[in-house]
């Protein structure tokens, strides 16, 4: 338990009925960890009620306060991905502006001690009279400055794969998003940073006091991912899992394959992935060496511990990546890590599992890669219960959650 019990209003995203990562697994555990350790939350979330996690269901200091969207997908404003992606941000923008009333009124009845906003920097459910009094705290996934700098930075590959008028409005949307982000994120008391290299874009790209920020990772609900002490796999499999999209190095991906079959490796590279809701890149995987590739599309969420147990290597070609929570997951399953130094999950582990490398860097991977299978060959049990032990010493949601709370009360206590 912590030494103080705190009151706090939780804004921004939320869990889901089915406990299986992503951000609405990440909110899971921080709300579930923090109400262990003795604060009381109120969670409020713009979308019209659904089922959650029987354990958050179940725990009497959460309550969750329910929003009106019904925003749905294949509807006349969501029938495709572009008129999907403005209008859920319509939807969203609306809906937090009608649930800043109930945490105003809430707030009249029972004052907050602090308000928690998670993965959103730019909502607007936060009311203007708490501010004066009640210290916000943002705990950004990402933000739009750099995700509309990858977007620049790959318009011809962008241009490849959708149509220019799309990517045209999805760089106008970030843009406007970046000017607002940057205004509202300096109403923040702290920044809860999920990676050092994304504290340093926040600081560089919106001007944030570096002071004001504290790092805290991203936590993993371990228990989903067994830690199989397997042989390496005949052939070893590279698995390249998440979003097949702008900044992912989807590109990078595709031309270590083809360097490792041309040099000979015995390997599987294993695509797995779709595109997200404002870019789509698996045009491009139509260039990936059958020889030794495959692209196997999107796989629902309950099936990635299984894609992990029957994979050798994770490899992450981020370009931008505040967190990258594949990485974490990967390391419970005891599958080691190849990632760029973009990659935000891969800090501070262990270097015997976790191989950085540059951005863009292809010959890079490809020695990387082959290094890793030299060493998964002679030691495959040593290198995956390390794998798992880093797992459980950064991303454990005890750890992670006791992380948050002390830094909450410092907040409080320095005020």
């Amino acid at each position: 338990m912590s030494s103080r019990s705190l009151r706090i209003a939780w804004l921004g995203a939320g869990p889901l009925q089915e406990e299986s990562g992503g951000v609405p697994g990440v909110a899971t555990e921080l709300l579930y960890g923090l109400t262990q350790l003795g604060h009381s939350i109120d969670c409020f979330l713009p979308g019209a009620e659904r089922k959650v996690p029987t354990r958050l269901a179940t725990q009497q200091r959460l309550t969750f306060v329910w929003g009106t969207s019904q925003w749905r997908w294949n509807r006349w404003y969501s029938r495709n991905q572009l008129t999907g992606f403005v209008s859920g941000l319509l939807a969203r923008s609306f809906a937090s502006l009608r649930i800043r009333r109930e945490v105003a009124r809430r707030h009249a009845q029972t004052p907050y001690d602090v308000v928690y906003q998670f993965s959103n920097i730019e909502t607007l459910a936060m009311p203007a009279g708490l501010r004066r009094t009640v210290p916000l705290v943002i705990q950004p996934e990402t933000h739009m400055a750099g995700e509309l700098k990858a977007l620049i930075a790959e318009r011809q590959l962008g241009a490849r794969c959708q149509s220019r008028r799309t990517l045209a409005v999805v760089i106008a949307v970030r843009l406007a998003r970046t000017l607002v982000q940057r205004v509202r994120i300096r109403r923040a008391s702290m920044l809860v940073c999920i990676s050092s290299v994304f504290r340093d874009h926040l600081v560089h790209d919106y001007g944030f006091p570096r002071e004001h920020t504290t790092v805290i990772p991203n936590p993993v609900r371990l228990e989903r991912f067994a830690n199989p002490q397997r042989e390496l796999g005949k052939p070893p499999v590279v698995l390249v899992l998440g979003r097949v999209a702008v900044r992912k190095g989807v590109e990078d991906v595709i031309a270590a394959a083809k360097l490792l079959g041309e040099r000979g490796i015995d390997v599987r590279v294993r695509v797995v992935g779709g595109p997200d809701i404002s870019s789509d890149y698996t045009k491009l995987l139509e260039d990936l060496p059958s020889e030794n590739s495959e692209y196997v599309g999107r796989i629902p969420p309950s099936q990635v511990p299984d894609e992990l147990a029957h994979s050798d290597i994770l490899l992450q070609a981020s370009k931008y990546e505040p967190f990258g929570l594949t990485v974490g997951e990967a390391l419970a399953a005891g599958v080691p890590v190849i990632a760029t130094d973009e990659v935000g999950a891969a800090e501070q582990i262990d270097p015997s599992v976790a191989t950085i490398v540059r951005p863009g860097d292809v010959e890079g991977i490809v020695a990387a890669i082959t290094r890793m299978l030299e060493r998964l060959d002679a030691e495959p049990a040593q290198i995956r219960a390390k794998a798992r032990a880093e797992a459980e010493r950064r991303y454990a949601p005890e750890v992670v959650c006791r992380q948050v709370a002390a830094a909450l009360e410092v907040l409080l206590d320095t005020r």
